[in-house]
């Protein structure tokens, strides 16, 4: 679809990059659900629990990071519509999608260098990423690293997209809303459901272990964990939606240009 639906140069790097996360992605997660049926334990190694942690945060801040990219993109194309048409687009794109695959590999560093996998000798199992008491503590780096994560990796491009969209529906008329409208439901969607609740959860576990050393909301991060990686089942209907918002793009481009030659 990407090669045959989608004509505009921009939009298809951008949507080739995060369908390579996702892809990227659903090739490690046959180890995650291995793990979980084998009682979370994990056998594969920490070289590869290392890799998979890696893999499995890396997709959800490159998918939050592309989509904000996404809607950077679609609010200069409709708010500022001649700003965008001189623009080099394909430049634009490929530079922001290196800069967001760097910017994510510097993140993700951390979580590749440091230990994952932990022995837990009153269940007999190694666990992947899923224990802290298994550590002395939780260093000042480790607390700083993850809120960041959370912070800047989440809850700041969420604010980016609200504001890119509600820009979009109070630029265009009322009759334009209609594809707008449920690009940026879907994309609410997905941050609602895959994205807010494990980075607030994840700021808020933290938080609690640094300062009181409690641990009682990480089995309820372990659910969000799991609901984050529905982004990747969401992306492909993100597709369509925005194949199908390209012909009116260049219809509201034509109108305002017409307008404006009055």
């Amino acid at each position: 679809m990407l090669l045959f639906r989608i004509r505009s140069v921009c939009t298809a790097v951008l949507y080739t990059n995060l369908a390579a996360s996702d892809l990227l992605f659903c090739i490690m997660l046959p180890f995650k659900i291995a793990y979980h049926i084998n009682g979370n334990n994990w056998i594969f190694g920490e070289t590869m629990c290392r890799a998979a942690t890696a893999v499995f945060y890396g997709n959800m801040y490159c998918s939050i990071l592309l989509l904000t990219c996404i809607s950077v993109s679609r609010y200069v194309a409709i708010v500022h519509p001649f700003t965008y048409k001189s623009l080099p687009k394909r430049a634009y794109a490929i530079a922001a999608c290196a800069a967001v695959w760097a910017v994510v590999f510097l993140y993700m560093l951390p979580l590749a260098i440091m230990q994952q996998s932990y022995y837990v000798k009153q269940l007999g199992i190694y666990t992947c990423h899923d224990v802290h008491s298994a550590c002395e503590a939780v260093s000042s780096f480790q607390f700083y690293y993850y809120v960041s994560l959370a912070v800047f990796g989440s809850l700041m491009p969420l604010a980016t997209i609200v504001f890119c969209y509600v820009s979009i529906i109070r630029t265009l008329k009322t009759h334009e809303w209609f594809w707008y409208v449920k690009v940026s439901l879907l994309i609410l969607t997905i941050f609602a459901i895959c994205f807010v609740p494990s980075n607030v959860i994840l700021i808020i576990h933290h938080v609690n272990y640094y300062y009181h050393n409690t641990d009682g909301l990480y089995s309820f991060y372990l659910i969000a964990l799991c609901l984050s990686s529905l982004n990747s089942c969401l992306d492909p209907f993100l597709y369509f939606l925005m194949s199908k918002i390209r012909s009116q793009s260049n219809i509201y481009l034509t109108m305002v240009k017409i307008s404006r030659e009055k």
